[in-house]
């Protein structure tokens, strides 16, 4: 039997599908959505950097985002109306996150643990950064009802338009930019990008 179960556990997470209410056109898994929301957090860092002044860490923008979703390996994905149904539920899934954390760093080598464990349990240095990962992390499901609105999948109408709107209440100037600059091409097709 294996003595560290930590990477091989991580590359579990292809085998958790996200929006399992709904009917999808493309599946989607947590890897996938992972490496999604680490591409849009860098992009949001760099552009707080080059555009606002900002001092992000791009790089570890991207590496939380990679990891910010890995505890639903023990946990499954909880579908959001669940999640966010009132703050009792929302408080317990925050506490059995915590544990599933606790288990994955555990199955790490002890020298290992303090470089992974700001993954798992987000640190004050980080917080910012966790803010872009968390808008980035919304970005990504924007895109996602994107494309499924687009393959004509009406089921992802309303989140769409819901998801839309949060998008336009954030207010950071990088997530405005990105919006303003990157998301409409996400409404094209190939031919269009290639025009």
């Amino acid at each position: 039997m294996s003595k560290y179960n930590f990477f091989a556990m991580v590359n579990r997470m292809k085998l958790i599908d996200r929006w399992a209410l709904m009917r999808n056109t493309s599946k989607e898994n947590i890897a996938e959505h992972s490496h999604s929301v680490a591409v849009i957090a860098h992009a949001l860092a760099l552009i707080g950097n080059k555009e606002f002044g900002k001092n992000y860490n791009a790089d570890r923008a991207a590496v939380l985002a990679l990891y910010h979703d890995t505890t639903e390996v023990i946990t499954g994905d909880m579908p959001t109306p669940v999640k966010y149904y009132n703050d009792e539920i929302n408080n317990v899934y925050k506490d059995i996150e915590s544990v599933a954390g606790e288990r994955l760093l555990a199955m790490l080598p002890e020298d290992y643990r303090a470089d992974y464990k700001p993954f798992f349990e987000q640190q004050e240095a980080d917080k910012e950064l966790w803010a872009l990962v968390k808008v980035a992390d919304k970005i990504s499901a924007l895109i996602k009802c994107v494309e499924e609105n687009r393959m004509g999948n009406r089921e992802f109408d309303l989140a769409l338009k819901a998801q839309e709107e949060k998008i336009k209440a954030i207010d950071l100037p990088e997530v405005k930019y990105f919006r303003e600059h990157f998301l409409p091409a996400y409404y094209l097709t190939l031919d269009e990008h290639t025009k």
